[in-house]
């Protein structure tokens, strides 16, 4: 039997076989094959967010309060009685509030001087800088001199963090050799009197000095600051018309 021919339409798109499905990757696979992100720093004690962790490695809850002026001293802010000298006169302050002697301080406590953030660092192991400077005649051993004279930090090197603290002074007219450094606290014990450092001096005088002068200079001598006293003095002789030399 003959049948009729089902007309086609050959613009018609055939329909396609189905496969199974797949599903499109998830985003937590994607993420895995994505490149890992840095992790951020370690803190370690910033000056502006100190975090967890003190300048020694220590986390804060076990970092050991210190003395303000040892720890300002430790940073090269200044000389340990300077930083005494800073406190009573109103100039540092912590947490906002002004700083009295004998105050303790730890890493996260907020030290300013004059209005200003300080960074302040406690126990270190760093290495401090030390300098020899033979300072000659006409210059001063402060920093700043309303007079504009010369000063000895005027040829020094330039450091960042800190500032020179000049271990003893010498006046205008002297000239010899002066040591500075970056830590406050090794210029506190290189000058106080009990670490017992030996200085040397060429004094010229005006008139020759008699017996009973040299040995009260050895005895003692009750000067502004309390009693002081030379170990040796000796004699080395004449210099031009009334001056003389002596050694001490």
């Amino acid at each position: 039997e003959n049948r009729a021919e089902k007309p086609v339409d050959r613009n018609i798109e055939a329909p396609r076989a189905r496969g199974p499905r797949r599903e499109a990757p998830s985003a937590q696979v994607a993420a895995k094959d994505a490149t890992p992100r840095r992790k951020p720093a370690p803190n370690t004690g910033g000056r502006a967010n100190r975090g967890s962790i003190a300048r020694d490695g220590r986390p804060l809850a076990e970092a050991k309060p210190e003395r303000l002026q040892k720890v300002l001293a430790q940073a090269g802010i200044g000389s340990r009685r300077e930083m005494e000298e800073w406190i009573a006169a109103g100039r540092i302050s912590v947490n906002g509030m002004a700083a009295h002697l004998g105050q303790s301080v730890v890493p996260t406590d907020k030290i300013k001087i004059g209005g200003r953030l300080v960074n302040v660092r406690f126990t270190t192991t760093r290495t401090p800088r030390v300098v020899m400077y033979h300072k000659p005649e006409g210059e001063i051993c402060s920093r700043n001199d309303p007079q504009g004279r010369p000063t000895i930090f005027d040829n020094l090197p330039h450091i960042v963090h800190g500032r020179w603290v000049a271990i003893g002074r010498l006046d205008i007219n002297t000239a010899g050799l002066i040591l500075l450094t970056d830590n406050g606290e090794l210029a506190n014990k290189l000058m106080h009197p009990s670490s017992q450092v030996e200085r040397e001096y060429i004094v010229r005088t005006l008139g020759m000095a008699t017996q009973d002068m040299m040995k009260q200079l050895v005895n003692k001598v009750e000067l502004e600051d309390g009693p002081a006293r030379f170990e040796e003095v000796t004699y080395v002789g004449g210099g031009e018309g009334v001056n003389h030399w002596y050694h001490v």
